[in-house]
């Protein structure tokens, strides 16, 4: 097994070991080590402007879509050039990029619609200055909700493009 498998591998088991309730919740600031917590910090209340938490926390590790859409709102895009000037602050960082769509469609459709999504987040950051090389793309399509029930606020929660980090895998 190559290095950078056994990295990622460890990097999704110690993901998966800190979830709790919704295996696929990837959601930010919810309950306990929400933004401005202070949670998985050595100082007091403040968070590492070069970690992964500040990432997610205070930059956004997601983007969301309309129905049917892969076009990138003004928000959207908002918190892609924020993603890409922390990106480029912290150059040992690779990310994949997860395309989610809501439940609503075929599979295959949701997951076409998810990597175009991913894609979109992708083609982006590359337009603000990211090396295509830290970039990678994956659908999932409807198969990992945040929200599971039938009305638009779910699907709303699940129609979106998250940016995911690994560490030291650059070179």
């Amino acid at each position: 097994m190559s290095g950078v498998t056994k990295a990622m591998l460890v990097a999704a088991a110690l993901g998966l070991a800190a979830c709790t309730g919704n295996p696929w919740d990837d959601s930010a600031g919810a309950g306990a080590g929400g933004p401005g917590s202070g949670a998985g910090t050595g100082t007091a209340g403040q968070l590492d402007p070069s970690s992964p938490a500040y990432f997610q926390q205070e930059v956004g590790d997601r983007v969301l879509f309309l129905v049917d859409q892969s076009t990138l709102s003004d928000t959207a895009e908002v918190v892609l050039q924020g993603q890409a000037r922390w990106l480029t602050a912290n150059p040992d960082y690779v990310v994949t990029i997860e395309g989610h769509a809501d439940e609503q469609g075929t599979r295959e459709y949701n997951l076409a619609l998810g990597a175009r999504r991913a894609n979109a987040a992708r083609e982006y950051l590359l337009s603000q200055g990211v090396a295509g090389h830290r970039l990678k793309v994956v659908s999932f399509g409807k198969e990992r909700p945040l929200e599971i029930c039938s009305n638009e606020a779910c699907y709303a929660k699940n129609r979106r493009a998250v940016t995911v980090l690994a560490g030291g895998l650059t070179g």
